[in-house]
């Protein structure tokens, strides 16, 4: 329902007849959209760090983790995952409001913690010495996808939907990091 009228658009009465609740039974489990909107962000946090530490689990290599990365349908897992442009509007949606900016920060954090996570478990396995700080390299990442994820907004026929991996993959040849199995 957000996909189609975006985030502004829906009232509290067309969200709850979407989830097949009354306006009453959404006031019972929200206080209202700004909260629905940050529990579903929660929700796509929490996903998707499920997701990718299961897959850190089963890769020792940096070149198999970001082919595991590139060959997993985050749509099916993830109902963010298939609507970048939802995305993008619940999250400004979030930050436009200050009062609600600790909820988004907190997110950010997490994510940040994830992909610092990701880059010293991946540097160990291979044998790499680890980055000289693991959590600035995860902070320039996460901007670097959601750049890239804004640009595949703006311009899809230029921007394909692998460009953050495969500039990920581009930058780890080019600083000489090593795949080792």
């Amino acid at each position: 329902m957000f996909e189609e009228q975006g985030i502004g658009s829906a009232s509290i009465e067309v969200i709850a007849a979407a989830a097949g609740f009354s306006r009453g039974a959404f006031y019972s489990n929200f206080k209202s959209k700004d909260e629905l909107i940050i529990a579903m962000l929660e929700d796509h946090v929490d996903r998707s760090i499920k997701r990718h530490l299961d897959l850190l689990a089963q890769h020792d290599n940096i070149d198999d983790f970001l082919d595991a990365l590139k060959n997993m349908d985050r749509g099916k897992q993830d109902p963010l995952g298939r609507a970048p442009l939802l995305h993008m509007e619940m999250i400004l949606f979030v930050a436009r409001a200050e009062k609600r900016r600790p909820e988004l920060a907190k997110r950010l954090r997490a994510r940040r913690k994830l992909v610092t996570e990701i880059v010293e478990t991946l540097l160990r396995k291979s044998g790499q010495p680890t980055a000289q700080n693991p959590a600035w390299t995860a902070a320039i990442l996460v901007a670097l996808e959601d750049g890239f994820r804004l640009h595949r907004l703006i311009d899809p026929e230029t921007t394909p939907s692998d460009s953050f991996l495969r500039a990920v993959g581009d930058l780890r040849r080019a600083l000489g990091i090593i795949a080792t199995s």
